[in-house]
């Protein structure tokens, strides 16, 4: 069941304020809408609809949450999670969910990484609310296959149903002051634990062999194909920041590791798509060393 129809929202007055609004956007059908709706209008439109002020500093509005999400999900701990097989309709509900709230989540972390920086070039910004409205595409599609799945007695699931937790966020407030550690440690590094954890959950997907298991799994392939493009993006800034500050991209990851506490990637690496993003070969030994 799709969200009702809703008048498109008003125009921002600039693109890194328009960020800095949508993240602060609690609902999260206002906030997808949002974020689509600005894309949209700035790739007919360009500045005319939203000029980029690349050199401002911008303050958090006081009386709007950051990020802005709804009261549910309830948060909890990660390893308080609990694990679910997708062989039974709930746990495929809560498989659903848990992938729904990572892109609920990357929306937030792409819209921050557009209002946070100043001074960077404009291709970064314009590649960043590309990856938020695509990340928004990607909560829109699970959200309405976790709609369309049947509730033991009656209704529909929807998001917030299941418990989740804060991960994701807690490493972009870990890299706020340090762009570098941002590019390095949330799309390459966290987004790009995604890149191995598709084909996996893909596979159980089709041993569940169910209509809605192939549904979402057919949903993971638009995913796992756009999030090559994010961690690529990540790759780029990380390695033109590298450049422009005289650091050796691969020595200072793993500083950025150690110093940030980042996770380690999960076994099998997979090597194809991030090769696909850029990732080099040292870059793929250091990893697989790591695990």
């Amino acid at each position: 069941m799709r969200p009702a129809a809703t008048n498109p929202p008003p125009m921002p007055q600039e693109l890194r304020q328009a960020a800095l609004h949508w993240l602060t956007e609690a609902d999260p059908s206002a906030k997808v809408a949002g974020v689509q709706h600005t894309w949209q209008a700035w790739l007919a439109q360009g500045p005319s609809c939203a000029p980029l002020d690349a050199a401002a500093t911008l303050t958090p509005p006081t009386q709007r949450p950051l990020p802005g999400r709804p009261g549910r999900p309830r948060l909890v701990p990660p390893a308080a999670v609990p694990t679910r097989s997708p062989f039974t309709p709930e746990g495929h509900a809560a498989l659903a969910h848990a992938i729904a709230h990572i892109e609920f989540n990357a929306i937030n972390l792409a819209l921050d990484a557009v209002w946070r920086y100043p001074g960077m070039p404009a291709e970064y910004y314009h590649d960043w609310w590309r990856v938020a409205a695509e990340e928004a595409r990607h909560f829109e599609l699970l959200r309405f296959h976790l709609q369309s799945l049947p509730r033991p007695g009656g209704g529909q699931w929807d998001y917030g149903d299941f418990e989740a937790h804060d991960g994701l966020w807690t490493m972009c407030e870990r890299t706020a002051d340090d762009i570098v550690a941002r590019m390095a440690l949330v799309p390459r590094t966290l987004e790009a634990r995604g890149l191995d954890a598709t084909p996996p959950i893909q596979a159980r997907l089709r041993r569940v062999g169910t209509p809605q298991a192939m549904a979402l799994s057919a949903i993971l392939d638009v995913i796992l194909r756009d999030e090559v493009g994010h961690v690529a993006i990540g790759n780029r800034w990380y390695g033109w920041l590298c450049q422009q500050r005289g650091l050796d991209p691969v020595a200072h990851y793993r500083h950025l590791v150690r110093l940030h506490r980042a996770p380690k990637p999960k076994p099998p690496l997979n090597t194809t798509a991030r090769q696909q993003a850029g990732f080099t070969a040292q870059e793929l030994a250091y990893l697989q060393q790591s695990l």
